[in-house]
């Protein structure tokens, strides 16, 4: 009588799951996740963390598809030094006279500001609202409990949330800058609930990024050397191992006392760890560049338009073809210094396996190439050491900190 009644029990379980439309796998599939994920975190047993895990495996299937739509916050009235960048179209990519004209633009662009504006890049101004409208629900939508759970595990990769006061700023002060990374390869680890819903479109938009905008600048940057077209598309494939990835970033205002201990800097003058940066550009003021007359100026926000910069990694490939420009992000303009900043970026880097030496011909030995660091010892330490305060003031330049990071010099300026 007993097992008959045990058998009835499991069989309304069953059906009770049908009915909400959970596959039991499923459930398995989340419990297994929730299990690593507490071991990792070592919750003590009874935590709310550790409840939350528990509450995690049977709500996944919450509908979180609901969201709240991003407003893009007014642009500054205020009149700021603004940076003169170049505006790439890449609609003029298509042909390969196109892409000759937008090489020479590519070219003139780096070696004067650093940064352009990219066009035309395939997204319509709906599509990157909703994804800015996806990267707010990261932050908005997910709790601190859930978020603990998908913090990144190791201070040498990227990869979910980094919480804010995680990075030593300046006299004690930390950041208030929250962030979610993707990897490139989008379902190869567990999302918070909130993002589950909407995993394809994210999928959709790393792809895009990468081979469609990123593949056509490399085009362009590699056709700028007199290089074969594919030469650095070809150590940043899509499917191999590393970590391109896409983020979600939030700056929070801060207190007048840390404006003040930081000089109002939000992130300190560096260069980017990777090959390329793509910044989908967003109204509220903050990012600088140091510009060739050693000026610090603004990037405008452009409506639906790339930021674009290279970083160490295509100056390493490039064996200095392509420098890496300087950028800081500050206290934002008066009438925008009380609002959050919201951004989606897309980090590129080449695949793990390959060696950071230059492919100008004749510029570096074949011994220099084969004791190159590969993009994943270079990341790995760049990413570890960054925001530590390993840095030291250098001996040769004023508001300089720096240190030697795998035979290179690494700056940050202030």
């Amino acid at each position: 009588m007993l097992r008959s009644f045990s058998l009835v029990g499991i069989q309304l379980f069953f059906m009770v799951l049908k009915t909400l439309g959970i596959e039991f796998t499923d459930i398995l599939m989340q419990l297994s996740h929730a299990v690593k994920l507490n071991n990792a975190t070592r919750f003590p047993p009874g935590s709310s963390d550790d409840r939350h895990l528990f509450r995690s495996v049977f709500n996944f299937r919450e509908d979180y598809r609901g969201l709240t739509e991003y407003v893009p916050p007014p642009t500054t009235t205020e009149q700021l030094d603004w940076a003169d960048l170049a505006i790439i179209d890449l609609s003029k990519a298509d042909t390969l006279e196109g892409r000759k004209a937008l090489a020479d633009e590519v070219v003139q662009a780096m070696n004067t500001q650093g940064f352009f504006y990219v066009v035309n890049h395939g997204y319509t101004v709906e599509q990157t609202r909703r994804t800015f409208s996806i990267a707010s629900s990261t932050f908005d939508d997910v709790d601190n409990e859930e978020k603990k759970m998908y913090m990144g595990k190791s201070p040498a990769v990227y990869e979910g949330y980094k919480p804010r006061q995680t990075w030593q700023i300046e006299q004690g002060v930390t950041d208030q800058i929250e962030h979610y990374n993707i990897n490139h390869d989008v379902r190869n680890r567990m999302h918070p609930g909130a993002l589950r819903p909407h995993l394809d479109e994210i999928e959709k938009f790393s792809r895009h990024n990468h081979t469609h905008i990123l593949f056509t600048i490399l085009r362009l940057m590699a056709m700028g050397m007199q290089l074969p077209e594919d030469t650095f598309v070809d150590m940043h494939r899509f499917e191999a191992p590393g970590e391109s990835s896409v983020r979600f970033m939030k700056y929070y205002p801060r207190s007048p006392e840390e404006e003040l201990q930081t000089k109002n800097v939000w992130l300190k003058g560096h260069t980017d760890i990777g090959s390329i940066t793509i910044l989908w550009s967003q109204p509220i003021s903050g990012l600088q560049i140091l510009s060739p007359d050693g000026v610090w100026r603004y990037i405008r926000h452009v409506e639906n338009a790339l930021v674009v910069n290279s970083g160490d990694v295509m100056q390493l490939l490039s064996g200095n073809f392509y420098k890496p420009t300087i950028h800081r992000v500050i206290q934002p303009p008066k009438d925008q210094e009380h609002m959050e900043r919201l951004g989606v970026f897309y980090f590129a880097m080449a695949a793990d396996d390959v060696k950071l030496a230059s492919v100008r011909a004749g510029a570096a030995s074949e011994s220099e190439k084969a004791h190159a660091p590969t993009m994943s010892d270079w990341r790995k330490e760049r990413t570890e050491r960054y925001g530590t305060g390993s840095m030291k003031p250098s001996s040769k330049e004023e508001k300089v900190e720096e240190e030697v990071i795998l035979g290179v010099v690494v700056k940050e300026y202030n």
